[in-house]
């Protein structure tokens, strides 16, 4: 064990379930939007770029419970937990720069082939978008890492719930 990093929030999934195979029914047992762990191509992709903060985001777990459950489970410590839950900064007012009116194409998770991230279409579609122009994703699950992605490579980002879909908008603009 003592080979074995400690497991934190900034734990990339791909990375814990190298380490701590075992741990692979157990964090699927902790939200339904785990289940895709079982598909091998999402597996692959998703899980590389995914840290735990992330997949708790997704799964709508406060993160250091997530992340203490696991430690429990192969032996390790709870964590410091002293970080505030930041799940939450997913969800925000409505944004000065949203207008319904400049989506020009919405990607909807469910028409997606199972072997597909809706991350990959998104940024195909992303980097044809002109200034102001909006993507909208819609998926039953909050799509944490590509929303963290996509903001790195310079978009305003905005999640919506609406029942049991999470909208989230991708703009060009230049206005956060």
């Amino acid at each position: 064990m003592s080979n074995r990093p400690p497991i934190t929030p900034d734990t990339k999934v791909a990375e814990l379930l190298h380490h701590y195979p075992e741990l692979e029914e157990v964090l699927i047992g902790l939200a339904p939007p785990f289940k895709k762990l079982k598909n091998p191509f999402l597996r692959k992709s998703v899980a590389k770029v995914a840290s735990l903060r992330q997949a708790a985001a997704v799964g709508k777990i406060p993160v250091y419970d997530m992340v203490d459950q696991l430690r429990a489970t192969v032996g390790q410590a709870p964590s410091s937990s002293e970080a505030t839950l930041d799940d939450d900064s997913y969800f925000s007012a409505q944004p000065e720069w949203f207008d319904r009116s400049q989506v020009v194409a919405t990607i909807v998770e469910a028409e997606i082939s199972p072997d597909v991230m809706p991350l990959n279409p998104l940024i195909r579609r992303g980097a044809k978008l002109r200034e102001g122009e909006m993507i909208e994703l819609v998926t039953t699950y909050l799509p944490a890492p590509g929303i963290d992605i996509m903001k790195g490579k310079g978009f305003s980002v905005w999640s919506v719930e609406e029942g049991d879909l999470i909208k989230t908008y991708f703009s060009k603009s230049e206005l956060q």
